[in-house]
């Protein structure tokens, strides 16, 4: 027992140095070698939703993926678009780049530009960014009654006219999916209001966490199938394409989200040890010398 003893004493008695040294190398480790620590994560049932969603789309189906977020709302939303753009890319379902926010052109380049090459995919053949157009829901209407009219020209200066895979696309009802990656307005809810609702087009979300309570009302009424919330939401979704490009055959990277998600954890746990260590070691000393000055 007085060996036990001497042990929390020393643990209690440890230089600050070292307990900030401990806990910062919790938080490292897991963010540079995700593959080194592998904790378990129980997807909730609205994100099993969106992954259903879109995993029971077929080869050669078309799907809007909206960029509305910017680099303050990127370590939550980020990993998401990285995660979906994986998922469409292994079951071959062509994606069409659109951002409501000036900020989701650098977003839906950097997506692209990570995802593309790992699977082999052609601009214009398999996925084209259209980019951003100013006027908030207007383009959202714009693009629910007539793309060809607000869109003469991709991201990159491209006629659409001269990209493949834009050739039969005039409307939303060309679209078999709508996924919405939204940080604020305009957002998830005004292509349920402006497109997705009116024209009956599927549409799921990912938002950044604080979103959350305004977004499920619209989960809840099934006018979005399921959500992504926040920075957990998104390592629910990569565990789940993670388990499907396993059953695939396909080379798997760890996850952003679920390496930050695990050094926030084990973070956690650390510094609650700590506590406990610290609170224990206060109560020994103390009753040791209640006993000394008696």
């Amino acid at each position: 027992m007085e060996a036990i003893k001497k042990i929390f004493i020393a643990l209690g008695s440890l230089d600050r140095r070292i307990i900030f040294l401990i806990v910062g190398l919790s938080v490292l480790i897991p963010l540079l070698k995700p593959e080194w620590i592998d904790l378990p994560i129980r997807p909730t049932p609205e994100s099993q939703i969106v992954f259903d969603e879109i995993n029971k789309l077929n080869e050669g189906d078309k799907v809007l993926l909206s960029f509305e977020y910017g680099p303050s709302t990127k370590p939550e939303i980020h990993p998401m678009a990285i995660a979906i753009l994986k998922h469409l890319y292994a079951k071959n379902i062509q994606v069409y780049g659109f951002a409501l926010w000036p900020d989701g052109n650098f977003m839906s380049t950097e997506a692209f530009s990570e995802v593309s090459a790992d699977y082999d995919k052609k601009y214009g053949v398999d996925y084209v960014n259209l980019g951003y157009k100013p006027g908030g829901e207007a383009v959202i209407k714009g693009i629910a009654s007539d793309i060809r009219t607000l869109y003469t020209v991709d991201l990159q200066g491209t006629s659409i006219n001269d990209i493949p895979m834009m050739k039969d696309v005039v409307n939303i009802e060309d679209f078999d999916f709508v996924f919405s990656l939204s940080a604020g307005y305009p957002g998830s809810k005004e292509w349920v209001q402006y497109a997705c609702d009116p024209k009956n087009i599927p549409l799921s979300t990912g938002c950044t966490s604080i979103q959350v309570t305004d977004i499920m009302p619209y989960v809840e009424n099934d006018q979005i199938r399921g959500i992504l919330a926040g920075m957990p939401g998104a390592a629910e979704y990569e565990s789940l394409v993670e388990a499907e490009l396993r059953k695939m055959d396909i080379a798997v990277k760890p996850g952003k989200a679920s390496s930050m998600m695990a050094a926030q954890s084990i973070a956690h746990v650390v510094i609650v040890l700590f506590i406990i260590f610290g609170n224990i070691t206060y109560y020994i000393t103390r009753k040791k010398k209640g006993k000394d000055t008696i």
